[in-house]
């Protein structure tokens, strides 16, 4: 029995209890009724008037699956292979920073939940607890870590240094975060976790960061802040610096945020292993092009020669099959993860988790297709809408 069958024998049988809701809008806003206003609109908002975001969702509509009938689909194989190494899902955890302002355990119970489901767990820069730490709690199996380039370079090349010694297969640097954007919601509420030490988890535990100030951050966790304020971002970077993160490893380096074709050609050209379209889930640019109406013409400006995925956006199966179809071969899930984590820890990780994997199973078998592999272009139909 396939994942998504077997998924809903156990559910309509109640050999597993639904603990958060199934409908991504519900969990949304069953998430907006348990947290606080300051860390969930820090989640859910995004920059400017919010319309990026909303219009990531709506892009999907887009593009319309045409199913084919009378396919062998009682066997599906749901995996895929990155940088020579198999995974079960063309499913990945988004990066996502300062996870503990919605669940005490933040990126460790999402590590967790990730790796019961084989998932890998992307950990993020903006961490509360140690990427040394998030590994740990994530185990065996595929992670990676994302970098914020900070403007300190050397504290940049400890942590993917840090990274490639605690485990990481793979390092994604985040190209669309030089500042932080404009959201009206955290302006609003004059809130920036930051700020109160959450979410520097990695710098105050990195030794050239801490060589930079007078005394320990546990002495004084209020230099150890401002000095993080002033060396996150770094708005001076330019593709020939890609040389020096080269020079720190030999994992796979991939560049998150690439929108423009020709931004992709240049990340080919200076060494790029991976391209993953994104636009931060609307969170840094409010009117930027929706990512699933980027990814063709990314995957056509790099073919096959450089691997593209694509995050913002995805809330369902049918998403995955969509983006699958358009070149990505694999995807990644933010914000409803985050929501059940909010609402149940761990296991509502895991939930989301297995909501969205079966979901994608079945919508695929309902295309008329077996296999990641099967899955293209001629599947949909509207592209001449984009």
């Amino acid at each position: 029995m396939s994942f998504g069958n077997l998924v809903q024998s156990k559910v309509y049988q109640q050999l597993e209890k639904n603990i958060i809701p199934v409908s991504y809008e519900e969990l949304e806003a069953k998430a907006r009724e348990h947290l606080e206003d300051k860390p969930f609109y820090y989640v859910a908002a995004s920059a400017g008037a919010q319309s990026a975001a909303d219009k990531n969702n709506r892009a999907f509509e887009k593009w319309q699956i045409v199913p084919r009938m009378l396919c062998d689909t009682s066997s599906r194989d749901l995996s895929v292979s990155l940088f020579g190494k198999k995974m079960e899902y063309p499913v990945l955890c988004a990066p996502i920073g300062v996870q503990s302002i919605i669940h005490p355990q933040g990126e460790l119970a999402s590590a967790r939940a990730a790796a019961a489901m084989k998932i890998p767990f992307i950990s993020s820069t903006a961490s509360t607890y140690s990427l040394e730490k998030i590994s740990e709690a994530y185990g065996e199996g595929e992670k990676w870590f994302q970098l914020y380039w900070s403007s300190d370079r050397e504290v940049a090349g400890s942590m993917v240094r840090r990274a490639d010694q605690a485990g990481y297969s793979a390092i994604v640097i985040t190209l669309d975060t030089p500042m932080m954007a404009w959201r009206e919601k955290d302006i609003e509420h004059a809130y920036l976790p930051f700020l109160e030490a959450k979410g520097i988890g990695n710098y105050l535990e990195d030794p050239v960061f801490c060589s930079r100030l007078e005394v320990s951050p546990q002495e004084d966790i209020k230099a150890a802040v401002l000095l993080w304020a002033k060396i996150f971002g770094n708005p001076s970077l330019t593709w020939k610096d890609l040389e020096y993160l080269r020079m720190q490893t030999n994992l796979p380096i991939l560049l998150k945020g690439i929108l423009h074709p020709e931004d992709a050609r240049l990340a080919e050209e200076h060494g790029a292993d991976g391209i993953i379209v994104s636009n931060h889930g609307g969170r840094q640019l409010d009117g930027v092009i929706p990512a699933i109406d980027a990814l063709p013409d990314v995957v056509e400006a790099v073919g096959d020669r450089v691997p593209v995925l694509m995050d913002s956006g995805i809330r369902r199966g049918a998403d995955i099959v969509k983006a699958l179809s358009l070149g990505a071969k694999a995807v990644f899930i933010g914000r409803p993860y985050m929501y059940g984590l909010a609402l149940a820890g761990e296991e509502g990780v895991k939930q989301v988790l297995r909501n969205i994997l079966a979901d994608f199973d079945l919508s695929m078998a309902l295309s008329g297709k077996c296999s990641v592999a099967e899955l293209n272009r001629g599947l949909l139909r509207g592209s001449s809408v984009r």
